[in-house]
């Protein structure tokens, strides 16, 4: 099978590739990398892998490989319209009797539209949504202005499955440690982190009351490979199109109980003198991180179920909770708040 990606050094698609190639060392791969910086980072763990330089508006190049391809995961951009349509073009006109297959990657964040809309921040989920029962809410439903939006439409105007089959997976707040070889940080709970260090307390929107959805990028990777494997079989048992949307989380959480659990990490491990949290308005937070009030303050809550209906798929990872040491003490130690053991022995510190 021939597979083409986008994303190959990013945090999501460095895991997944990496989750692919080790249970499929037969399929041909073909990555998308920026430059040869980028493709000798692939290069050095998947010598396998073929590399075609460009970019995500290199759209002669994206629509030719999708061309090629049997299977294309777009794992670099949720919000880039002219990969999306370059991609679905090339795939379109495959010369071949069965359909070529998109996997493309959105993002819970769609679901924020409503605290968005009236600027609340902070306030309990007055919505669930879920990708069984509802899903074609999820097609038609979302307002067009809601985040990932403009491209999730794009896919979903695919309409002929005898020639594309698509499906959009649409993941929560992911953490813990990636397996690609780029980057292998996630961006919510480190920059929560980050910025606790280096404000010296905790920090939460409003009332903390939000509620989000989380999912270890381990098991984000694993429904990924569940799909390509059921689009290797001519769809398998996934669904495509009109039912092809796949939520992926293991879970609710509440950012006012994660700042607390970051506060208390951070004091524990020594790196602020106490674990108080502040309530901080949308304008402060935004000082910390341009979208942080969005992305802590804002609802953003649904639940996983075609993937387990239909794929088998179950997380099985750490939970955030157990992973929240392990990313306070990465973001000290790229704040330079962690002494090395050298200068230690040395007497330096």
């Amino acid at each position: 099978m021939k597979l083409f990606v986008t994303g190959a050094t990013g945090y999501i698609g460095g895991d997944a590739l990496y989750a692919i190639v080790k249970a499929h060392p037969e399929y041909e791969i073909t990555a998308l990398v920026r430059n040869s910086d980028k493709g000798a980072q692939v290069a050095v763990e998947y010598p396998k892998v073929k590399l075609v330089y460009g970019n995500l508006d290199s759209s002669d190049l994206l629509e030719e490989e999708s061309k090629k391809a049997d299977v294309v995961c777009h794992w670099a951009d949720a919000d880039h319209e002219v990969s999306a349509k370059a991609i679905i073009k090339g795939l379109s006109t495959r010369e071949s009797e069965t359909p070529g297959f998109l996997i493309h990657t959105s993002g819970t964040g769609i679901l924020m539209y409503t605290d968005l809309d009236q600027r609340m921040y902070g306030e309990d989920a007055n919505k669930i949504h879920d990708d069984w029962d509802n899903v074609q809410e999820m097609i038609t439903g979302i307002p067009d202005h809601a985040p990932h939006r403009n491209v999730d439409k794009i896919v979903q105007s695919v309409r002929d499955g005898h020639t594309v089959k698509s499906a959009i997976v649409c993941p929560p707040c992911i953490y813990g440690a990636g397996r690609g070889p780029g980057n292998q940080t996630s961006v919510q709970v480190p920059v929560l982190a980050r910025g606790t260090l280096q404000q010296g307390h905790g920090i939460q929107v409003g009332a903390g009351k939000t509620f989000w959805t989380q999912i270890h990028v381990h098991d984000l990777s694993d429904l990924y490979l569940k799909l390509v494997e059921a689009a290797s079989n001519g769809g398998g048992s996934a669904t495509w199109n009109d039912e092809g949307y796949y939520f992926c989380e293991a879970g609710d959480l509440v950012w006012g109980d994660v700042a607390r659990q970051v506060a208390r990490s951070a004091h524990k491990q020594g790196f602020i003198k106490d674990d108080q949290v502040k309530e901080c308005s949308p304008d402060e937070v935004k000082k910390i991180h341009p979208f942080g009030a969005a992305l802590w303050g804002c609802n953003s809550r649904c639940r996983a179920i075609r993937a387990g209906k239909l794929l088998g798929w179950k997380a099985s990872s750490p939970s955030l909770k157990e992973e929240i040491d392990a990313t306070i003490l990465a973001e000290a130690k790229k704040l330079d708040l962690v002494v090395g053991h050298a200068k230690v022995a040395a007497g330096e510190a």
